[in-house]
């Protein structure tokens, strides 16, 4: 971290604490605060650490205000156009584009690595076969550490990379074995002949007992989903990544953790929450009425899709998912699905009435992936699993350099206390 740029003054009572401030490439400047306690023997109170900087990070940077994310320094909406998964990957690993070879040796990495050890087929039916695929990943990657226990010394940076690349490669095979063993079918294996995107649909999709092309219409769009989640900052799952990390634990259970968190509705389910809402509408001509119900304020009900906590402008990931959207319906067609007709009907309501254009509610990412997911035949159990894969690389790049900070400790949040003062203890006779 570079030396402070100006400092603040605290008075506390009789007491002055200069507290330095630090001003990072962009966003708002810092108070540091780490030496509060000890001298003012204070905590700071922030639920939900909405105010608190964690940590410093070089991946990635949002601005909400302005509706914008940056990999690296890279817009999203041109990586999500011009690049591919695999490359903004590497982008996020690594911290610069890739050459040419660079990318064709990182590519083959990771297509060496697709396959999971055949014993894990046997960890996958000690499952229930009704088990959520959400939780039969959280188990299987968790159990990685006890497969690959060759990289998961942190202390080794060759272990690390080895566990980095793994994860990429083996997230898409396990969510596809999840959905597979959930609905009855056999395993499909990778084949090092796809691309990362379209090998993973093939595994969700084929059949031993004929062949399956994988549409490259729907390859694409399943890539631009994997990009636009790839990284998103210190949110929910990837603080939970850091904060099992900096425990010292495996990379394998530190994504684990990563994946339960995400599990929460009110992270990883938004895409599915939103295809839900679109089926509770049903049909067209109900359209009015959720539109009514959603501009009462006395009413409960929240358009879902639309609008999100961190873009007060728009989600710039929106525009190329859509772009995605259209092209996936197009080529699937819309005439014979309710749910799906509502979703074009409600978007062009949603873009041209003022209630929502003055309140800045657009459509966001997980209004247009929850429908291309839809429309490609996923259930809405695997939402968030395609969510987990996606993030995967967020989360490990999060990891390793968290783990590369030699300032860093493990997490240790404060509390305020307001439970019981000193009691001495009764005995059970005198109570």
């Amino acid at each position: 971290m570079a030396e402070p740029t100006k400092t603040a003054t605290l008075t506390i009572d009789d007491k002055v604490i200069e507290l330095p401030i630090y001003s990072g490439t962009l966003g708002p400047d810092v108070l540091d605060i780490r030496k509060l306690y000890g001298q003012a023997d204070v905590f700071t109170y922030d639920p939900g650490f909405t105010s608190t900087a964690a940590c410093d990070s070089a991946i990635t940077y949002i601005d909400g205000d302005k509706g914008e994310l940056l990999h690296r320094g890279y817009p999203i909406d041109q990586l999500a156009e011009q690049s591919n998964y695999l490359e903004v990957c590497f982008l996020l690993l690594y911290g610069e584009l890739p050459t040419g070879s660079q990318l064709k040796d990182f590519e083959q990495r990771v297509t060496r690595h697709t396959m999971v050890h055949e014993q894990m087929h046997n960890f996958f039916r000690g499952f229930r076969r009704d088990a959520p695929p959400m939780a039969t990943m959280v188990g299987v990657v968790g159990a990685l550490s006890a497969f690959y226990h060759d990289s998961t010394d942190i202390a080794d940076p060759w272990q690390r990379e080895v566990a980095a690349i793994r994860l990429i490669a083996k997230l898409p095979t396990i969510a596809a074995m999840a959905y597979k063993y959930s609905i009855g079918q056999p395993f499909v294996y990778p084949k090092n002949s796809l691309g990362y995107a379209a090998n993973f649909l093939h595994m969700c999709f084929a059949v031993p007992c004929e062949d399956y092309v994988v549409n490259p219409i729907l390859a694409k769009a399943m890539d631009r989903i994997m990009t636009l989640h790839a990284d998103h900052e210190q949110n929910a799952s990837t603080s939970t990544v850091r904060l099992a990390g900096s425990s010292g634990a495996n990379p394998f259970a530190c994504i684990a953790a990563g994946i339960a968190c995400l599990w929460g509705p009110a992270h990883g389910g938004a895409n599915q929450a939103c295809l839900e809402m679109l089926r509770e509408i049903g049909t067209v001509d109900r359209i009015p009425e959720y539109i009514r119900k959603a501009k009462d304020k006395d009413d409960p009900f929240r358009l879902m899709g639309f609008g999100h906590r961190v873009y007060k402008n728009f989600d710039p990931r929106a525009k190329v998912m859509k772009e995605s959207a259209d092209e996936v319906l197009n080529l699937l067609g819309v005439e014979n699905n309710p749910t799906l007709q509502v979703a074009k009907e409600l978007e062009r309501i949603a873009l041209e009435d003022e209630y929502f254009v003055s309140k800045k509610l657009y459509p966001n990412v997980d209004f247009y992936s929850g429908i291309i997911l839809d429309a490609m035949g996923f259930p809405t159990s695997m939402f968030t699993p395609i969510f987990a894969l996606s993030r995967t690389v967020g989360w490990i790049s999060q990891w390793k350099e968290m783990i590369s900070d030699p300032t860093g400790k493990i997490g240790r949040p404060r509390q305020l206390y307001t439970g019981s003062a000193f009691r001495d203890y009764v005995d059970v006779r005198h109570r």
